[in-house]
């Protein structure tokens, strides 16, 4: 397998927030005389070529700290982070990027887009640990072909090693981009071997190889600076003399935010869903005085029937007592069943079975809920229970994705080598204890089992591998080749600096991802807890920590190793391109916790806010205070006190905000259903005001789920599927179609005129100069609030008064609008040949915000044009009905699902209350024969994305005029931007949908049941 990377818009963003702190620097490529070295040696021919060194050059004088810094206030303006009064040296920059999203590619696109900008050729990645060493190289070598397709140019980039110097010489003497990857021991640990890079060396021609290093001025690289610069650190970083230094990593301490200029922090990349969901599994010990009888009540299964149980009891055999697992309904009495254990005496019958909280009451008044356990527990059971649930939760997780072609792998974090594997005294292995019990759960799920239809490819495919090739363990090697426990290096991080362990982890994360049996059978994964940082794998939906929880290791980041959104056979990563609204459906974490969901979930929770404390926690007038909107059209303004005001006091008359500033209920509805209300002042930039409402912290936004809390899975009804009028709506609407877009590029020329000639507006770049004194101090607020200052005169320098903010930045006007639109020089050239004068010339004015603004609205009108000159034809292709059973869908019974009689399935999961009244009305209504809400597999194709309609509808034929319906009622873009979109994939769906049906099917938007009556009455 080759892992597939897209080009992904936040890393990009992440990337030009770097590039652009240092506009108006040119592009320069300087070469010096390297430093020869003394001693005797033999002199080559092409000894000036082989000295002569490539450097960074610097930041030239013209381009001042005023104007960086200027720069750098008005990306984070833009990246809505509070404007840096400083320069925190020359220069330190911060990013900040949650774990999962691709650190490492994105400082990889960095260093080429700074050396396609600036010539930059010279970069050095320092980072804690060979673990992230390792991490980071493996990423440098999967990324490469990938990079060099976009940039037509490859990395030169080794790991240092004081043993290898002539790798120094080359760095600096090598004209591409060379990357130098070094672990920070490797400059700053004591001992004589670690300081060989400060030492005249006699192999080095009686150089240093720091001097070497310093003279190309590089560009350094910090991956995780919270785990690299203590204060000795810090000061040998600057022998290395950097140009300028970025710091990346998803947990910056607070102390060491210098200039921050690109956030993508927890909250934001969960909401973006560009990591997985996070689902926990809590195992809870239940005190009781009322009995010494072991029970673990595993789940609670809802169906047509009347719902039953899983739990564990105790059973009396002929040599020994043994846990079994049972599914069991109302009656059920364990004493009889335990082969008459005196311990299940006292009326341990099944009373009561509740689908609603998810517990089970015994006569004897004894009550459980999922996950708890009662009775004689003790810390080798509580293991077992945790590897059996990781071992259901993992084929739960495969039966779903396995038609998806997406191999599905869990992960065990252990303390010690043989509770998994040991050896006797000939050296041969044998189980430790968590070997066994995975082996005797795996075992007993299995011949447990329950075949569904359709599954016989799955069933074949666990028959085909035994228990024992399953699980593997991935731990350091001793010279004997055995498996050992990892050398702890850092006494206070919990992590490992054993390269054993990473070589075999890093070499097999492909294989890893291979579902075949045959080439790999390996799917559960015990590794050892030190071994927590610098790798993961993609497609680890399953974590369990076998060991003792302990203050001192981090929740995060035990969950950290599974974050990362899955690929599938062909290394494709499944996010949001391809998966639409389904991303969070199929990339789930589930962490079976050894505690309580609420502690777990408690802890976790605690450690994100602490994580994304520097976001405001409550709505205020203040938090809209001096912010840059921007409307459809691009047109920017800055909020002032009024405005700020207006928003305020719009959202607590709608409801939004309650007396502590938090975000309510009425607004995540609203927000939901699409129909969010902004103040009259803002309302053409409604989607710029709700992108800084969702900047606060809102512990709700990223509640983790409980695992145990969806207990109905959605069953499809084979009835319904039979019926004669769903057949006949499906064999109108599963057609495939192809589109063609036909449009007239001089049109588009004209029709990009006159748009611009309307609507582009630039503002002057400007200077404002304002004098004023203190009369009177009153107070330290007046003094803190600046009302001390009286205001006397103020003057404006402008363009017009020939004082250019950017004269000496040269702009390619026309190749940066075609890099933006995708069109033609010829096209662009014929546009800006024809647009006005007075409007042309605003370019010299403001020439980043001509281009930015031009692009835009040549881009809505080629989208425009794209939609208007669309036609659909059908296809000899069609959906197949397997899209029903393919996805395991499940919910919550009362929260987000409910009961439904006319649906194609049993129950119906909800978004939305527009989605629960809406499919109330359809069940209820005599005149609908069946619908379906249709699944994310049933898509048409558009040139602005896949669009996914919401519902299929068939009416009784007779009681209305139009029997075939499809219906949308999402409506829930809160963008503007996307609403546009949705606007362009509904034109395309009517026009897909009269190609196909011949005018039988209607589509349509509609926001109620009655609405969708007035159409197909009609």
């Amino acid at each position: 397998m080759k892992l597939q990377f897209k080009h992904q818009k936040f890393q990009a963003d992440a990337a030009k927030a770097v590039v652009d702190v240092f506009a108006g620097q040119p592009y320069l490529t300087p070469s010096y005389m390297m430093d020869k070295g003394d001693g005797s040696y033999q002199i080559e021919l092409d000894e000036e070529e082989k000295f002569t060194g490539w450097r960074n050059e610097r930041i030239i004088p013209a381009l001042s700290d005023a104007r960086i810094l200027e720069n750098l206030q008005k990306i984070q303006r833009a990246n809505q982070i509070a404007p840096s009064p400083k320069l925190e040296g020359r220069y330190n920059l911060t990013i900040e990027m949650e774990t999962g999203v691709g650190k490492t590619y994105t400082y990889i696109k960095t260093m080429y887009e700074l050396n396609k900008h600036y010539g930059w050729s010279k970069f050095i990645v320092v980072v804690p640990s060979i673990a992230i060493r390792e991490g980071v190289y493996k990423s440098f070598q999967v990324t490469q072909e990938h990079f060099a397709e976009e940039y037509g140019k490859k990395i030169r980039f080794f790991i240092y090693n004081s043993a290898k110097l002539t790798e120094i010489d080359r760095f600096a003497s090598d004209s591409s981009v060379n990357v130098m990857i070094i672990n920070s021991q490797a400059f700053n640990a004591r001992g004589k071997d670690a300081r060989r890079i400060y030492m005249k060396l006699d192999e080095f021609r009686s150089r240093r190889p720091i001097e070497i290093i310093a003279k190309t001025n590089p560009v350094m690289i910090i991956d995780e600076p919270q785990s690299v610069e203590g204060k000795q650190t810090k000061e040998r970083l600057k022998e290395f003399c950097p140009l300028l230094t970025l710091r990346y990593s998803a947990t910056h301490k607070s102390d060491n935010l210098y200039n921050m200029i690109y956030r993508l922090d927890a909250m934001e990349a969960y909401n973006k869903r560009l990591v997985k969901k996070i689902s926990v599994k809590g195992i809870t010990e239940t005190g009781s005085t009322a009995t010494e009888g072991y029970v673990y009540l595993e789940s609670i299964n809802l169906s047509k029937a009347d719902p039953t149980a899983t739990i564990q009891f105790d059973y009396k055999g002929a040599v020994s007592v043994r846990k079994v697992t049972r599914k069991v309904g109302i009656g059920f009495n364990l004493y009889d069943n335990s082969n008459n254990m005196e311990e299940y005496r006292d009326n341990f019958v099944v009373k009561f079975i509740d689908g609603r909280d998810n517990h089970v009451e015994f006569l004897n008044g004894i009550k459980i809920f999922a996950g708890d356990v009662v009775g004689k527990v003790s810390e080798e059971q509580l293991r077992r229970i945790q590897i059996r649930e990781t071992i259901l939760s993992h084929i739960e997780r495969e039966r779903q994705l396995f038609h998806k072609g997406i191999k599905v792998l869990s992960l065990f974090f252990i303390d010690e080598v043989a509770k998994y594997k040991q050896y006797d005294a000939s050296g041969k292995p044998y189980n430790g204890m968590y070997a066994d019990m995975f082996e005797e759960e795996y075992t007993d799920i299995l011949a447990n089992i329950q075949r569904e239809f359709g599954d016989n490819e799955y069933m074949n495919y666990l028959d085909s591998i035994k228990p024992q090739d399953t699980h593997a363990g991935y731990f350091s090697i001793d010279k004997k080749g055995k498996l050992t426990d990892s050398k702890i290096s850092d006494k206070t991080e919990k992590t490992s600096d054993d390269i054993d362990a990473y070589d075999l982890i890093m070499k097999n994360k492909e294989l890893l991802l291979d579902r075949d049996p045959k080439n790999s059978p390996v799917r559960f994964i015990f590794s050892h807890s030190a071994l927590r940082e610098g790798w993961d794998n993609p497609n680890v939906f399953q974590i369990c920590t076998l060991k003792q929880s302990s203050s001192d290791v981090r929740k995060r980041q035990e969950v950290g190793r599974g974050l990362r959104l899955c690929v599938n056979q062909d290394g494709e990563r499944m996010d949001a391109n391809i998966l639409g609204n389904d991303v969070h459906n199929i990339n789930v974490l589930t962490v079976i916790a050894s505690e309580s969901y609420d502690s777990f979930a408690k802890g976790l929770q605690s450690e994100l806010a602490d994580a994304v404390a520097g976001r405001p926690v409550a709505i205020t007038a203040d938090l809209f205070k001096e912010k840059v909107i921007r409307d459809i059209n691009g047109n920017e303004q800055v909020v002032d006190n009024d405005m700020a005001q207006a928003i305020y006091f719009d959202m607590v008359v709608n409801g939004y905000v309650d007396k502590k500033g938090a975000l309510t209920d009425k607004y995540y509805a609203d927000k939901a259903n699409g129909s969010i209300q902004v103040a009259e002042e803002v309302a053409d930039c409604a989607d710029a005001v709700l992108e800084i409402v969702d900047s606060i912290y809102d512990s709700n936004a990223m509640k983790l789920e409980n695992a145990r809390d969806k207990n109905v899975e959605l069953q499809l009804d084979p009835d319904k599927l039979a019926m004669p009028q769903f057949k006949a709506l499906w064999e109108r609407i599963s057609p495939k179609s192809v589109y063609v877009v036909d449009f007239d590029t001089d049109e588009l020329v004209q029709k990009a005129i006159t748009c611009l000639n309307r609507k582009l507006r630039v503002s002057k770049i400007f200077f404002k100069v304002e004098t004023g004194t203190i009369e009177e101090i009153k107070s330290k607020d007046a003094l803190l609030s600046g009302e001390s200052f009286v205001k006397e005169q103020s003057a404006v320098y402008d363009a017009s008064r020939k004082i250019h903010a950017s004269s000496s930045v040269k702009y390619d006007l026309i190749g940066k609008l075609v890099e933006e639109t995708g069109l033609t020089r010829k096209a662009v050239v014929k546009i800006l040949a024809g647009i006005e004068k007075t409007v042309f010339d605003q370019f010299k004015d403001n020439p980043e915000e001509f281009i930015i603004k031009a692009a835009a609205l040549i881009n809505d009108e080629k989208a425009t044009a794209i939609i208007q000159h669309i036609t659909y034809s059908i296809l000899d292709e069609h959906y197949s009905t397997e899209i029903f059973t393919e996805p395991t869908m499940k919910g919550k019974l009362g929260v987000n699902a409910m009961k439904v009689q006319k649906h194609l399935y049993d129950h119906i999961v909800f978004d939305s209350s527009n989605e629960h009244d809406f499919a109330t009305d359809l069940d209820t209504n005599t005149d609908v024969a069946v619908y379906v809400k249709l699944p994310d597999g049933f898509y048409i194709s558009t040139p602005v994305g896949h669009y996914n309609p919401d519902w299929a509808i068939a009416f009784y034929e007779g009681t209305v005029k139009h029997i075939y319906f499809v219906a949308e009622t999402k409506g829930s873009m809160s963008s503007m931007q996307l609403r546009l979109i949705e606007e362009s994939k509904i034109h395309c769906a009517r026009e897909h949908f009269k190609a196909i049906s011949s005018g039988e099917v209607v589509y349509d938007v509609v926001d109620s049941y009655q609405e969708l009556l007035n159409k197909v009455m009609r």
